[in-house]
């Protein structure tokens, strides 16, 4: 795959292969040790163009940043459908579809450093099943966790900013199990975190699952050399490489680095635009 840094004009251009975008709502709690209370809670579901429920499909959870909501990908920014159309529809990547959920539960404990971790709970237990329950996975509507467990290769995690310190720590660090894809984009640590410790998580991760048999398809961390999470990502993804030795860079890691590139929406639509063309492969 060719790198590019600017969003390829006809990704922009109306395509009359056009995808569904539908509102998804589940139920979940919110897990607060001691006071878990019941929640019920939304989504957005990408279906690509063609969707068959008789068809199996690969299936990315792509996380929004801090202060939104699961709006962003689709209906903020709704030309993200516009590019993920023109994406298929060129056969840049394999069909698949995405939900965009929220980690906040409305809740005062809403903050980040805690949400990014305890969205695993909600991950795990009822947004994962409930999705592949009504749509057509590979999972085929199984959602024991051994079959969940089982079908890993045929499920990825993204997010940006506070989403990609999501991905590290609620599907990388706590639900290793249950995706074999991720794609960090622009986070990991946060300003407050500890490089060392992401560290330790991630080469712990690695090896804890290679030795269960579950291998990491790829990692794509994504970022711009102007971003203000740029120092924070690199660091850690640095310091990991040469301890960590389930991560070969070329085979199942990249680092995607837009120069110039900054913390803004334009940066990880070209984010997703790379990592779809590698997920799922």
């Amino acid at each position: 795959m060719e790198y590019v840094y600017e969003m390829p004009e006809e990704m922009l251009k109306e395509c009359a292969q056009k995808g569904q975008v539908e509102r998804f709502e589940y139920d979940t709690f919110t897990y607060d040790e001691g006071d878990s209370k019941p929640l019920k809670k939304g989504a957005w579901v990408y279906l690509p163009y063609g969707y068959d429920p008789a068809e199996k499909y690969d299936i990315l959870y792509l996380l929004h940043g801090g202060g939104v909501n699961e709006d962003w990908w689709f209906k903020t920014f709704p030309d993200t459908v516009t590019i993920l159309d023109n994406f298929f529809a060129k056969g840049l990547g394999k069909p698949c579809i995405i939900v965009t959920p929220t980690y906040y539960r409305g809740t005062p404990e809403d903050k980040a450093e805690y949400v990014t971790e305890h969205f695993r709970f909600e991950l795990r237990n009822d947004l994962i099943p409930a999705v592949e329950t009504k749509y057509s996975t590979y999972a085929e509507k199984d959602v024991s966790e051994e079959n969940l467990i089982k079908t890993r290769d045929h499920r990825a995690f993204a997010g940006l900013s506070l989403g990609s310190m999501t991905t590290y720590r609620a599907a990388f660090y706590n639900n290793y199990d249950l995706f074999a894809w991720y794609g960090p984009f622009s986070g990991c640590s946060g300003p407050k975190g500890d490089h060392d410790e992401d560290v330790r998580r991630i080469c712990e991760t690695l090896k804890s699952g290679y030795e269960k048999g579950l291998e990491l398809k790829y990692m794509f961390c994504a970022n711009g050399d102007k971003d203000i999470a740029y120092a924070d990502q690199t660091e850690v993804m640095k310091k990991t490489l040469p301890l960590c030795p389930q991560i070969k860079p070329g085979e199942n890691y990249d680092f995607y680095i837009i120069p110039g590139g900054v913390h803004d929406m334009k940066a990880w639509q070209l984010h997703l635009y790379h990592a779809l063309q590698i997920f799922f492969k």
